[in-house]
């Protein structure tokens, strides 16, 4: 574990290179990927969200791809298409895309739920069906999509059952005086992004995924994490609670930022840590509390605060 440790923190400070000042979101995009799931960057233009999916995918030298949606975008134009060859008189299919290892959906609120809905699969099962045939997709296989929070103008807002498909929700936010400073220090001459190398391969983040299901979870924090759920689910302020999806997403969340920190096993204050990024984007506050300007992450905290934190007296399993 150490070694996996010691090249994970290569790969976070290789895209620190090109991303200043957002360490956090940088190890908790890994924590996402290592876990097996996807992320959703809300912020607003101009903030690095498309700069570091790009920082990420050249940091693990993996196929990256981009997908700018549009009002006029068609699910084929996300999936692929079988068109059909004069010169050979049959159907060749043209892969569209998300058949990478990493994708960027960029703008994803600005399509129709129609095309929004052809990621669901995806997100999901890791497979596409095109023409009644289902592809796997290559593995890794990881999406970070961004949506602007801010101008609602022709946007289609994500179904929660799209939502619930995205294991982390970040913002990025806006640097400080210090790290613009930076930021201008390192763009003088050229773009960092230009001379960014690959530090890790793609079969290295396999092996880490594959060794992350082995991070142990012992029956006080899983009984944590559900204790959690339930009271989003009760809270009179939230009109749905989180979903058992939502409850699987922050254990494995858990786990892999336990692997990402060099431990073995899951503490409660991870599940504290990840709770308001796992969480909150998949509760439906109601509209009492819209109206009094309450957030999601708000309740989230106010749960945390509620639900007894458990002492965990063994570790690992003897």
């Amino acid at each position: 574990m150490d070694t996996a440790t010691k090249r994970i923190n290569e790969v976070i400070e290789n895209i620190e290179r090109v991303v200043v000042g957002k360490r956090d979101e940088i190890k908790l995009s890994l924590v996402a990927m290592f876990a097996g799931g996807h992320v959703l960057l809300e912020d607003v233009p101009g903030v690095g969200k498309t700069m570091m999916v790009k920082a990420i995918a050249k940091s693990l030298g993996a196929e990256f791809k981009r997908i700018q949606f549009t009002p006029d975008l068609l699910p084929s134009d996300v999936t692929g298409v079988s068109i059909y060859n004069q010169h050979t008189q049959q159907f060749e299919f043209r892969r569209g895309p998300v058949m990478s290892h990493i994708v960027l959906a960029d703008e994803i609120n600005r399509t129709s739920p129609k095309t929004q809905a052809a990621l669901l699969e995806s997100l999901e099962e890791g497979s596409v069906t095109v023409d009644g045939e289902t592809i796997k997709l290559d593995k890794p296989f990881f999406v970070m999509a961004t949506q602007n929070p801010v101008e609602y103008a022709g946007t289609f807002p994500l179904p929660e059952a799209q939502l619930d498909r995205f294991l982390l929700k970040l913002k990025l936010g806006y640097p400080d005086e210090l790290e613009e400073f930076e930021v201008l220090t390192r763009v003088q001459y050229e773009h960092p992004l230009d001379q960014l190398e690959s530090v890790m391969t793609t079969q290295e983040v396999l092996a880490i995924q594959e060794d992350v299901h082995n991070v142990f979870v012992s029956d006080d924090v899983k009984e944590y994490i559900v204790e959690l759920v339930q009271a989003t689910r009760k809270n009179r302020l939230v009109e749905l609670g989180v979903s058992p999806r939502g409850t699987i997403a922050l254990m494995k969340a858990a786990q892999a930022f336990a692997f990402i920190e060099g431990r073995e096993f899951v503490i409660p204050d991870d599940i504290q840590y990840l709770a308001p990024f796992v969480l909150a984007h998949r509760l439906i506050l109601t509209d009492e509390s819209k109206m009094t300007n309450k957030l999601e992450e708000q309740v989230i905290h106010q749960v945390l605060e509620q639900v007894p934190v458990p002492v965990i007296k063994r570790k690992v399993p003897q």
